[in-house]
């Protein structure tokens, strides 16, 4: 008697887990997420372009990924084209050097145009989830190319 309460007991939970994992593989999402791109220039001279990056065009990764198996290593044959997005807003910055060396007036330029972003984008009910950065400098002699780059991730409930 016991045996068959603890196998109708099994056989319930593994029902609701099978519906319950079937809801989230097909539930509608809660939140989307938005990924706002500050690439500043650190090459000598100013040289470099500097620019804030958001898009509105929609991406799912879904069509330009593909599974790896032992069994099966075809490989997502997607365009660049495909993937490339043309619509997107571009907001100028300013080199962090000039002919002088660094330029601390362009560094806070830059931080009271990001800054105003940012703002916007809480004002739209955005909320700022996480911040990465990172940097590519000179790489030796000869090199003289760099950038500074900045993601600011936010979400949103839909």
């Amino acid at each position: 008697m016991k045996k068959s309460i603890l196998a109708g007991i099994f056989a319930i939970g593994t029902i609701f887990s099978v519906i319950a994992q079937d809801d989230l593989e097909n539930a509608e999402p809660q939140f989307e997420v938005k990924v706002i791109t500050s690439v500043e220039s650190i090459v000598p001279l100013g040289l470099g372009r500097s620019r804030l990056i958001s898009t509105e065009a929609p991406r799912d990764y879904r069509e330009f990924s593909s599974e790896q198996t032992e069994d099966d290593d075809t490989r997502n044959k997607s365009k660049r084209k495909d993937i490339r997005v043309k619509d997107f807003e571009e907001t100028k910055l300013l080199n962090f050097y000039n002919v002088g060396g660094i330029r601390f007036q362009n560094i806070a330029a830059n931080d009271a145009v990001i800054s105003s972003k940012l703002t916007a984008m809480l004002a739209e009910g955005w909320d700022l989830i996480f911040v990465t950065s990172a940097v590519e400098s000179d790489a030796g002699e000869g090199d003289e190319q760099g950038i500074f780059i900045t993601r600011y991730i936010f979400k949103r409930a839909l």
